[in-house]
C-alpha cells in the first residue's frame, strides 16, 4: 500500500510540474478544448431543449374531429379514447358550440336565432390530443376513417418546423464536434510533444537508470487528460452563465414566450448529465492527444 501511494505521489507531482512548465502552451491546449466543449455542449443542450419543446408542442397539439350531422360524439368518444396514440379527448356538443358562438356574436336571443336558421346548424366536435407529434398524421388518418366522422383538422406546420430545426441542429452538432475535436487533438498533441522535447534530457537519464516507457510517459498522458478536464469545467461554467442570462432575459416576456422558455428548460437528469459528458469528452480528447504525442518517443 505504501509503495502504491509513493508511486501515485510521484505521478501527481510530475504531472503538476509538467503543467507548470508548459506555460502558454498549456493555455493554448486548454483554450482549444474549452472552445470545442463549449460549442459541443451548447449544441447538445440546444438539441435537447428543442426536442423537449417539440414534445411539449406535440402533447398540446389538438386535432379537431367534426362529426356528421345527427351523429353524437358520446357514441364515438370511447372508441377514440382507447386508441394508443391518443392522450385525451374532449367532447364539445353542438349545443355547447352553438351557445358559445351566439355569445361571441353578441346575440342575446338564442331561441330567435335558432328559429331564423331553422335549428342548430352545428355538429358535435371532439378535441383529440396526441401523445407526440410523430403520430399525428397517422392518427388523423385513422380518425377520418371512423364511421360518423366528417372532417379531421389539425395544424402541424409549427411542429414540422421545429422538427426540421431539431434535425438541422443534430447535423450541425455532429459537424462542429468532428471539426473541433480534430483541432483540439492536434493542439493537445503538439503541446505535449513540445513538453516532452523540452524534458528530453531528463527522460534520457530516466531511461539510463532503467525506468520503463510507461512510467516515463504516464505523467504526460495525465497532463493531456488534465487539459480536457479543465477545458470541460470551464466550458460548463460558460454554458451555465449563458443559460442564466437567457432565463433572466425571458423572465418578464409575454405568455407565449414563457411557454417557449418553459419548454426549453432541461430536466434534472439532463442538467446532471451535461457536465459529466463535457468532462468525459474532454478527458477522452486529452487522452487521445497525449497518446499521439508520446507514441513516437515511446518507441
Amino acid at each position: 500500500m505504501l509503495k502504491f501511494f509513493t508511486k501515485l505521489d510521484y505521478l501527481l507531482k510530475e504531472t503538476f510540474l509538467g503543467l507548470l512548465r508548459g506555460g502558454w502552451m498549456n493555455w493554448a491546449a486548454v483554450s482549444t478544448v474549452t472552445v470545442l466543449l463549449f460549442l459541443f455542449g451548447l449544441s447538445l443542450q440546444t438539441s435537447w431543449q428543442v426536442e423537449r419543446l417539440l414534445n411539449q408542442f406535440g402533447s398540446q397539439l389538438e386535432l379537431s374531429v367534426y362529426l356528421e350531422s345527427g351523429i353524437q360524439a358520446v357514441n364515438i368518444e370511447p372508441l377514440v379514447a382507447n386508441m394508443p396514440e391518443v392522450a385525451s379527448v374532449e367532447v364539445i356538443t353542438k349545443e355547447q358550440a352553438w351557445t358559445k358562438l351566439v355569445k361571441e356574436l353578441g346575440l342575446t336571443d338564442i331561441e330567435g336565432a335558432n328559429q331564423q336558421l331553422g335549428g342548430n346548424p352545428l355538429v358535435d366536435e371532439m378535441k383529440v390530443k396526441a401523445l407526440n407529434p410523430q403520430v399525428v398524421p397517422n392518427l388523423a388518418t385513422r380518425l377520418a376513417k371512423l364511421t360518423g366522422v366528417d372532417v379531421v383538422q389539425y395544424v402541424d406546420e409549427a411542429v414540422k418546423r421545429i422538427a426540421q430545426l431539431h434535425r438541422g441542429l443534430s447535423w450541425m452538432t455532429l459537424t462542429i464536434t468532428i471539426i473541433l475535436t480534430s483541432t483540439a487533438i492536434a493542439v493537445t498533441t503538439t503541446t505535449i510533444r513540445l513538453i516532452v522535447m523540452a524534458r528530453r534530457r531528463e527522460i534520457e537519464i530516466m531511461q539510463l537508470v532503467g525506468a520503463t516507457s510507461a512510467w516515463i510517459y504516464l505523467p504526460f498522458i495525465l497532463q493531456g487528460i488534465s487539459f480536457g478536464l479543465v477545458g470541460g469545467a470551464i466550458a460548463w461554467s460558460f454554458i451555465s452563465l449563458t443559460q442564466q442570462f437567457l432565463n433572466r432575459l425571458l423572465a418578464n416576456q409575454p405568455d407565449f414566450i414563457q411557454f417557449i422558455s418553459n419548454g426549453l428548460q432541461l430536466t434534472a437528469y439532463q442538467t446532471l448529465l451535461l457536465p459529466l459528458i463535457l468532462l468525459g469528452f474532454g478527458a477522452v480528447v486529452g487522452l487521445m492527444g497525449s497518446l499521439f504525442a508520446v507514441r513516437k518517443f515511446a518507441r
